[in-house]
């Protein structure tokens, strides 16, 4: 396995989480009821994930399940069940991941990628944005957007021109709106200061996306 100090990691590395200042809930302090449906979504959602265990971002966010259930339910509407391609999305959500220099985002996410379809290739030159060499036109556009509402809050003009070439209206809407969610998300996970559970911590560091092209870290 890659050590973490070989992994790669955006400009600045990742923000530190230090000690949780919300700890995730544990099962055991679940209704039984819930804790049965957790599971059995956990184990529903391996194939996306590799894992059965619950992630502790629903175990974080079940600390005020008004919102949780809410949100569960508009996040399911983004991933896994949006119209975008699975493939696209994901690369979306992973240069989001990069661009908030979110761990635990990018962790579980290289895994669900991975599973997805996303190639080690596309992973790897994430780092350098839309500008590397090797993207598709409708990848491009993708990272371009998301990395236009990171920096300036807006998609610019050349860039949702890009868009409109590959993109119907409501996946141009859905596109802004999955780049908002997961910077909103990684907002929550960063200032929570969740780390990556365990289990994932093993799977990024076999992930084989950590070569010397990964590891070099450009200036902020």
């Amino acid at each position: 396995m890659t050590p973490v100090e070989q992994q790669i990691a955006p400009p600045g590395g990742w923000l530190d989480t230090g000690p949780p200042r919300v700890a995730p809930l544990t099962l055991s302090h679940i209704s039984f009821p819930l804790r049965v449906l957790l599971r059995v979504g956990a184990k529903w959602g391996s194939k996306r994930t590799g894992s059965t265990v619950v992630p502790d971002v629903f175990l974080l966010l079940l600390r005020h399940p008004h919102l949780f259930w809410a949100w569960l339910r508009f996040a399911s509407r983004l991933m896994p069940f949006g119209t975008l391609d699975r493939r696209d999305a994901e690369l979306v959500i992973l240069r989001v991941a990069w661009n908030c220099r979110c761990r635990y985002e990018w962790g579980q996410h290289v895994a669900i990628g991975l599973r997805a379809g996303v190639s080690v290739d596309d992973i790897g030159r994430l780092p350098q944005g839309p500008d590397a060499s090797g993207w598709s036109a409708r990848q491009r556009a993708l990272l371009a957007a998301t990395d236009d509402l990171h920096r300036q809050r807006q998609i610019a003009d050349a860039t949702w021109a890009l868009l409109c070439e590959h993109f119907a209206t409501r996946q141009r809407l859905e596109i802004t709106m999955l780049v908002g969610h997961y910077e909103m998300l990684a907002g929550v996970l960063n200032s929570a200061c969740l780390p990556l559970e365990e289990g994932a911590e093993e799977q990024l560091a076999r992930a084989p996306i950590h070569g010397p092209a990964s590891l070099v870290r450009p200036s902020p």
